[in-house]
């Protein structure tokens, strides 16, 4: 998978593995209960959530 996103090929990943989220992705949606709460580049998402939500979560693996 990191050969395709670096070959620029487009994909639609679910994961909880935010390390590889954060080395491939262009952009992280992180969603809950069906919701989307946040969308943004990886930086803004992992490293500046602006939703209580996604802190807590991201919490628990950062």
């Amino acid at each position: 998978m990191r050969d395709l996103a670096r070959d620029g090929l487009t994909m639609v990943v679910v994961t909880h593995e935010i390390g590889f989220a954060r080395e491939v992705a262009d952009r992280v949606v992180f969603m809950d209960g069906g919701r989307i709460l946040e969308n943004g580049t990886p930086e803004e998402v992992l490293d500046h959530p602006s939703n209580p939500r996604t802190r807590a979560f991201l919490g628990r693996f950062l």
